[in-house]
């Protein structure tokens, strides 16, 4: 899998046209070729959603450029924005998987050569902020970080050989980041949301309700409730296998996960599966979704904001399970950094599901950078009051 390199704010899926790359902005601007061509798409009940572009947002707004780095357990992750009048547009990205909590499980340390997989990839990072002047960042590290009894050291050193300091972040407030990167892909129809964030070390779930339209700027979340599991895809297939996985093996991570994921639950059902709606983000439901539109090439737009119904999400999985590990490499949205790791995900997905059935689940390719990013502009006032 390539490293990601992508322009796109919180638009989900819109069919206008480009905007004309020579509208002016801010004078210090810079955008590439690549930057000023990202298509947009519309909201597929043709509703225009909270936060994304509108008729002024393809305006940069004159400010600081801002950066949110995630380092996970399982991937390197990084966003360079702008803010526009009612969202942000992105001009820079990178997204590399390197393992950082490969082995934690068994050892509860950041071995040697992981450490070294994310140094060079935060190398990568901290070119780019420089290269692209940004003035005002958040950089966070996760659930292999807060296990790891050498975390501490790992950041002294990523400060010493990168210079740049990481935040380890408690698992509240990456529930918060992630919620807060994806309530413009709520329903406002809906009367309620179960987002989760299906991580390589943990799997956060939030209870929200749907947001009200904002005049300027991405709504803020409504979170009734919230869970971390310590659980994630890497340490669910460190310790049940990953790469030949019976029906068995996956209906034991299914178990696993849905015993600690029954208390949560229990305080959080008795909806109407037909009024609420599943709202994912994580590297499984984005490869789900496009094994599910048979996309030779992982394609973004494509897949951040689109819908699957619960038989649709179903076969996939049963798909999934029926292939050999070869030809989970094989596939263009899978390949051989995630083949050992997606039947993992989708038993997470799985225990999600069977504790709280909805007939339907929206994929969000955006997460805890893209909530990083809102956060920041929002406490800098670039939208205004609400």
């Amino acid at each position: 899998m390539t490293d990601e390199v992508r322009a796109s704010g919180l638009d989900p899926v819109r069919k206008d046209p480009p905007r004309d790359p020579s509208s002016p902005a801010c004078a210090n601007d810079m955008r590439s070729p690549r930057d000023r061509d990202t298509p947009s798409h519309p909201h597929p009940d043709g509703h225009r959603e909270a936060g994304h572009a509108g008729a002024a947002a393809g305006t940069d707004l004159c400010g600081p450029t801002y950066a949110a780095l995630d380092l996970g357990t399982n991937n390197c992750r990084l966003l360079v924005a702008r803010a526009t009048h009612d969202g942000f547009r992105v001009i820079d990205a990178f997204s590399r998987i390197i393992r950082l909590g490969e082995g934690i499980t068994a050892s509860r340390r950041l071995s040697e050569a992981a450490i070294l997989r994310a140094l060079d990839a935060l190398a990568v990072c901290r070119d780019k902020m420089r290269n692209r002047g940004v003035t005002r960042a958040r950089l966070i590290a996760t659930e292999a970080c807060r296990l790891a009894e050498n975390g501490e050291d790992f950041l002294l050193r990523v400060r010493e050989k990168v210079g740049i300091d990481l935040e380890i972040v408690d698992r509240e407030t990456e529930a918060l980041l992630a919620a807060t990167g994806c309530t413009p892909l709520i329903d406002p129809d809906a009367r309620g949301v179960v987002l989760f964030d299906i991580g390589g070390g943990s799997s956060e779930l939030v209870k929200l309700t749907s947001t009200m339209d904002s005049r300027r700027g991405p709504p803020p979340p409504d979170l009734r409730s919230w869970i971390s599991l310590p659980v994630g895809v890497v340490t669910l297939a460190e310790r049940h296998g990953g790469i030949d996985v019976t029906r068995e093996m996956f209906e034991a991570m299914i178990a696993e996960v849905a015993l600690q994921l029954a208390p949560f639950a229990a305080q959080n059902n008795g909806h109407n599966p037909q009024e609420i709606h599943l709202l994912g983000t994580s590297g499984t439901v984005t490869t789900i979704a496009g094994v599910h539109l048979g996309l030779r090439r992982y394609d973004r737009r494509r897949v951040d904001g689109c819908w699957m119904s619960e038989g649709e999400v179903t076969g996939v999985i049963e798909n999934l399970l029926a292939m050999s590990y070869q030809d989970r490499v094989a596939n263009a949205c899978i390949g051989s950094e995630r083949a050992d790791l997606v039947l993992a995900g989708c038993a997470i997905l799985e225990a999600i599901r069977r504790a709280f059935p909805c007939t339907r689940l929206r994929v969000a390719d955006r997460g805890l950078r893209e909530g990083m990013l809102v956060q920041m502009m929002r406490a800098d006032g670039v939208w205004g009051a609400h």
